[in-house]
This record gives structure tokens, sequence and C-alpha cells, in this order.
């Protein structure tokens, strides 16, 4: 450090060019919702109810129209993982056929849905095993 000329300078920005940036930064349009935590709150809870809330309602809808349109030989999945066929409606109580002569009286609330099979894939293992056979004979 020089007596006479001070400390050394720094190239580039000064400090009064930082404080004008910062001030023209906090003008900006979007400002106004960092600093006010109630418009932040609320688009939040906007989010929150188009991304949870309205998906969970639409849903809830479906399941309880098709639970007031069950009626006997449906096959339905219950939440403790029966599969069953109708037998009897009787208002809130389904009697399900789980086998031959096997009934289960269950609560219409407990049923999750539609029963649907799905396609059973071949394993991996056993299709490659068969494809060599196959094209020797």
């Amino acid at each position: 450090m020089h007596p006479a000329t001070g400390p050394p300078r720094r190239k580039g920005v000064t400090l009064p060019a930082v404080l004008l940036l910062a001030q023209l930064d906090s003008q900006s349009p979007f400002a106004a919702i960092g600093q006010n935590p109630l418009i932040l709150i609320s688009i939040f809870f906007v989010i929150f109810y188009v991304m949870i809330i309205r998906p969970q309602q639409k849903t809830a809808k479906k399941l309880e129209a098709y639970l007031t349109g069950l009626k006997k030989g449906d096959e339905v999945v219950t939440t403790g993982g029966l599969i069953g066929r109708i037998a009897f409606v009787t208002g809130e109580v389904l009697t399900l056929e789980v086998a031959n002569n096997v009934k289960v009286r269950v609560l219409k609330a407990q049923v999750t849905g539609p029963f649907v099979p799905k396609e059973e894939k071949p394993v991996a293992g056993e299709a490659k095993a068969a494809g060599p056979d196959e094209a020797k004979k």
C-alpha cells in the first residue's frame, strides 16, 4: 500500500453500482411475492390443491359410483385381498363367494375395486430355454 495513493483499487464493479443493482432487483414484478408471506402461502396452497386434493376427490367419486352400482355376479377385490364374486347385496353388506360353496360377508366400504386378472408373462429363463429346443426340432 502506497501512502500517497491509498489502498489498491479493485477492477470491476464498484460499491455504488452494486447498491444500484440490488435496488433494481427489488423493483422486479416478482419481488413482491418473496416479501409477502401470505401470497407465498396461497400459491403453495393452490399447488397443493391441484396436485393432491383434487385427484383424490376424483378417485373417491369414481369409487363411490362403483360401489353404488355393485350387483350380483360382479367380481371384486377387498382391502384384505379377498377376491370373490358377489352372491348377494343387502344394504351396506355384500356376500362374496370366494370358492365353491364358501361365502363371506363383507362391508361395501371394504371393496377397493373390480377384480381384473393380469395376463401372466412367461418367466424369462423358461422362454429362453424353450426357444432353442424348439428350433432344433
